[in-house]
C-alpha cells in the first residue's frame, strides 16, 4: 500500500474530523493535553505545531498572552481560524518565526507523523527562548495501544485512506531524549491512556466515566510511562 502524503491526508480528513471530536474518548484526550500544557502556557506567548482546527489551540490561547498556530493543512486551518485564532499554513519542519520569539511550544497528535523528527524537534526548540519549554507528544512505542494497534487489521480513517497508507512513528523516552538538541533537558513527562486497550471503553456510558477516572488517576503516577501518548515537557536551558 503506497504512502500518502501528509498535507493530502490531513484536507481530506479536515471535512468530517471533528464529528466524532465531541465524544468522551477525544474530550479526555483534549484535557488531558490541555492540562499538560497549562502551567507552561499561562500568560506566555505559545505556539502549536500541527494546530488543526484549532480544538486544542482555542482554550491555550484564552489563558496565553500571545497564541499563534501552524499546519499543513489548508482544510484544517479554515477551521481554526472560524474560531478566530492567528493561524498560519507551514510546516513543522521549517517554521516561519524568528528565534527565541515564544515562550512554549506545544504540539499534540502531530509529530509521530513527521518523519524528519529532528528537524522538527530543532525547529520547536529554535523558536523557544530559553528558559521556556516545549510540551510535546509522541506515540509510545512500549504502551498496550501499540501492542494492541500491531495486532488489528488495517483501518479507514478519511474516506480513501486506511491508517497504513499515513507515516506513523512509535518511539521510546530513549528514542525522544536522542532526537532533543543540545540544550534541551526533559524535565517531566505526562502518559496519557495507560490501561484501556481500546478507545471504546471511554465511550461507554458508566464504563467511560470508570475509565476516564483510572486514567487521570494513574496520569499522576510513575505508570504514567506507558501510556499510549507521551507528552513530554523539555525544558530549552539555552
Amino acid at each position: 500500500m503506497s504512502r500518502l502524503e501528509n498535507k493530502r491526508y490531513y484536507d481530506d480528513f479536515s471535512a468530517r474530523y471533528e464529528e466524532q471530536r465531541g465524544k468522551p474518548y477525544h474530550r479526555f484526550l483534549d484535557e488531558s493535553e490541555i492540562a499538560a500544557a497549562r502551567p507552561y502556557c499561562e500568560g506566555k506567548r505559545v505556539l502549536e505545531v500541527g494546530c488543526g482546527t484549532g480544538l486544542v489551540l482555542e482554550p491555550l490561547a484564552r489563558m496565553a498572552s500571545f497564541s499563534a498556530g501552524i499546519d499543513l493543512s489548508s482544510g484544517m486551518l479554515g477551521k481554526a481560524r472560524q474560531r478566530g485564532l492567528a493561524v498560519a499554513r507551514a510546516s513543522a519542519t521549517s517554521l516561519p518565526f524568528a528565534d527565541r520569539g515564544f515562550d512554549c511550544v506545544v504540539s499534540f497528535k502531530v509529530l509521530a507523523h513527521v518523519e524528519h523528527i529532528r528537524t522538527a524537534v530543532a525547529e520547536c526548540a529554535r523558536v523557544v527562548k530559553p528558559g521556556g519549554h516545549m510540551v510535546l507528544e509522541f506515540y509510545n512505542k512500549g504502551s498496550l495501544r501499540r501492542m494492541v494497534k500491531g495486532l488489528k487489521p488495517r483501518q479507514k480513517v478519511a474516506a480513501k485512506t486506511t491508517d497504513d497508507q499515513v507515516y506513523t512513528r512509535y518511539d521510546s523516552l530513549a528514542d525522544i531524549r536522542h532526537y532533543l538538541p543540545e540544550g534541551c533537558t526533559v524535565e517531566k513527562v505526562v502518559g496519557i491512556r495507560c490501561l484501556a486497550p481500546t478507545y471504546h471503553f471511554f465511550n461507554v456510558p458508566v464504563l467511560g466515566r470508570v475509565t476516564v477516572a483510572l486514567e487521570r488517576m494513574l496520569q499522576k503516577t510513575s505508570f504514567s510511562r506507558v501510556g499510549g501518548f507521551l507528552v513530554v515537557v523539555i525544558r530549552k536551558d539555552r
